[in-house]
């Protein structure tokens, strides 16, 4: 049986549940695919306990936290999910409306489609140094699950990067020690992030190593021995840890978007900032996935392309309609949306 809606949305992670919401104040109905078992996207799989502290009258909000308020409200609107599929066939038809298959045959008749699927299919970079396979899980893990269970710990983490750094320093005074490893003197981090951290180098509770890790040790009985780091001046030493952080970023795959027909540059998919509709009428593409001069890849930044593209969705799919811009603090017709009682 094919399912009938006014937009189908790819991607269930903070963009796409956003662009649920904006949907639904101009009265669009939404199904929403996930490839992952859990909505979210990379935040919740990657990242669920990571601090976010540039979301508007938030002031720090978990990962998890994050989503789990999105998916608070945009429950009167009463969104489907379809998790654990990936959307393998798009075609537009003759109509000008979208045909949508699974992954498990599920099919969709949309009006339009929004693409949010992030980094598409995304897996963690991985340290491939030798006997590093044998600890993935165990002592060598992607993301922070539990930070409260790393108290006291001798902790090392691989990366230059926000999410490098940004758990340096929540976890700096809880773990026992920290050691920070990264490849050069340069990163990619925010600016104000890599001050705090030098500025908490002490050589005892935090300590920072430009290097590269050339394996992992495994003791004798076959327990983990911490890591054998090969300097910036080419000497190699051997590093104690309890535990080890990899957070060298993802590894971008747009898997099925590729074939689609739309309009790519490095990897991204390219839209106007009018609507950010894609190079084919009536696909939108909105967060990491997209590009246009200037953009930034923030949570934040997504949010706005949802809300724009909301409006040129509703120009698409009604055309016979007049866009109206209305307020949620002062229209009556947005109050019935939201269920609000006025």
């Amino acid at each position: 049986m094919t399912i009938q809606t006014d937009v189908v949305i790819v991607g269930a992670g903070p963009c796409g549940l956003f662009q649920v919401f904006e949907l639904g104040l101009l009265d669009i109905k939404a199904h929403v695919v996930d490839s992952l078992p859990q909505v979210g996207g990379q935040c919740s799989e990657l990242y669920p306990e990571k601090p976010i502290y540039d979301i508007p009258a938030l002031p720090v909000c978990g990962a998890q936290e994050l989503t789990d308020r999105l998916m608070e409200q945009i429950k009167p609107f009463d969104p489907v999910f379809h998790l654990s599929q990936t959307v393998t066939e798009l075609e537009k038809l003759d109509n000008g409306r979208f045909r949508l298959v699974t992954n498990t045959g599920t099919e969709f008749d949309a009006g339009a489609v929004v693409i949010a699927a992030g980094l598409g299919a995304f897996a963690p970079r991985r340290l491939r140094a030798r006997d590093a396979d044998a600890f993935e899980g165990t002592e060598i893990h992607y993301k922070v699950l539990n930070p409260e269970r790393l108290a006291g710990k001798n902790l090392v983490i691989l990366g230059g990067g926000d999410s490098a750094l940004d758990w340096t320093l929540e976890l700096h005074g809880k773990a026992r020690k920290i050691t920070l490893i990264h490849r050069r003197a340069e990163y990619r981090a925010q600016p104000a992030s890599v001050s705090k951290m030098k500025s908490l180098v002490d050589g005892e509770t935090l300590d920072e190593i430009q290097g590269n890790v050339r394996c992992a040790i495994k003791n004798e009985d076959g327990s983990f021995g911490g890591l054998e780091i090969v300097g910036a001046d080419g000497e190699s030493f051997n590093l104690d840890a309890d535990e080890v952080f990899v957070f060298w970023g993802l590894s971008p795959n747009l898997g099925p978007v590729a074939e689609w027909g739309l309009e790519i540059e490095k990897r991204h998919l390219q839209v106007d900032t009018e609507k950010f509709q894609t190079s084919v009428e009536g696909i939108f593409a909105v967060g990491d996935i997209n590009t246009y001069p200037g953009k930034k890849k923030l949570i934040l930044s997504g949010f706005h392309e949802g809300a724009l593209a909301a409006f040129g969705i509703q120009q698409y799919i009604h055309p016979e309609q007049k866009v109206r811009l209305q307020y949620t603090t002062t229209s009556p017709l947005m109050h019935q949306r939201l269920g609000v009682d006025d």
